[in-house]
């Protein structure tokens, strides 16, 4: 079958792993379901994938792709859920010690067939594109999850999303506009910052800008170059959800501020089958549609890794079948 895997890790030159090509067609084991993908969108955990980063070396080739959205061989319209937990887990299955994802132990979304637990698929609402639920399952569950179920915040409060074009905060900034929240952005360029408003956000600022004033929370997954400034943001008793550092480690945690102002830091990951129904559910009854950047067929898929490595798109790049 068509698919867009990686072949072998390549630390140094990640695109140069990338193959779009022919893989055997999969089986289909007991307690699984094959969806035939119409859509699937970009994750930079796709591009840790072809570097060989949390991926052992005997496991390539690998199809990439994390999210999807597709028909099941008996024509249901699905979304896919890509956190797998291990057999006979209960409970929160991001929590879960022995937990995967789609393109760590399981082939991903990006061929013409892909196979997951029968409960990684959803129904996929009838007033979403199968581009837009493609969108769902990573960037939008983790800011569902960030904003909803770790931080706290209720509708009414000020919140600053670090950063204002990628698919983790454009799905911040209208989750939380939908919401009720009073929602700030930052953005290194005018058009990052125009995008943001246009999303929803009630203000947006250079990146580093100091405030007119402070918030009850902020959202970073920048890291080292916008951690101190999100700390210094808050206010006494603040909370600062994070879900990864794409600038690398912050350099200094800065404890005689967190201490002194009862500051609170918070990680999240992904998020669970529930909260990805309740975020369909969410989206359909708030009429809010994922931000998508570039959408490409999948046989251009190089050119999609490129938008998205060089931060060329304001949102998500969906690949389509």
């Amino acid at each position: 079958m068509f698919a867009v895997y990686a072949a072998e890790p390549k630390p140094d030159d990640p695109l140069a792993a990338l193959v779009v090509g022919e893989r055997p067609a999969p089986q289909v084991p007991p307690g699984h379901v094959a969806v035939k993908v119409r859509a699937a969108s970009l994750n930079m955990h796709d591009v840790w994938t072809l570097r060989g980063v949390g991926i052992r070396a005997e496991q390539f080739p690998m199809i990439l792709g994390m999210d999807g959205a597709g028909v099941t061989d008996d024509g249901r319209e699905v979304v896919i859920h890509s956190v797998i937990p291990s057999p006979g887990w209960r409970g929160d299955e991001t929590l879960d010690p022995n937990r995967s994802m789609l393109t760590e132990r399981y082939q991903g979304t990006f061929a013409e067939t892909v196979v997951v637990p029968e409960a990684n698929v959803l129904p996929k609402p009838a007033s979403m594109s199968f581009s837009e639920a493609a969108c769902m399952g990573t960037a939008w569950l983790t800011a569902y999850r960030m904003l909803f179920v770790k931080s706290g915040l209720r509708p009414g409060q000020t919140m600053l999303v670090q950063g204002a074009s990628g698919g983790v905060n454009t799905a911040l900034i209208q989750l939380g506009r939908a919401a009720g929240m009073q929602v700030w952005a930052t953005g290194r360029t005018e058009a990052k910052r125009a995008l943001a408003q246009k999303l929803g956000a009630h203000a947006t600022f250079e990146s580093g800008a100091r405030l007119p004033d402070r918030v009850d929370g902020v959202f970073d997954n920048v890291g080292r170059q916008t951690w101190s400034h999100s700390l210094r943001a808050l206010k006494p008793g603040g909370v600062l959800v994070t879900c990864g550092a794409t600038t690398g480690d912050a350099t200094a945690s800065e404890l005689q501020r967190v201490f002194f102002l009862q500051l609170r830091i918070i990680g999240s990951t992904m998020g669970t089958r529930s909260e990805l129904a309740d975020l369909l559910s969410f989206c359909v009854q708030a009429g809010i549609r994922p931000q998508i950047g570039a959408e490409l067929p999948m046989t251009e898929a190089a050119k999609a890794f490129q938008l998205m490595m060089n931060g060329e798109t304001g949102g998500k790049v969906v690949l389509t079948r």
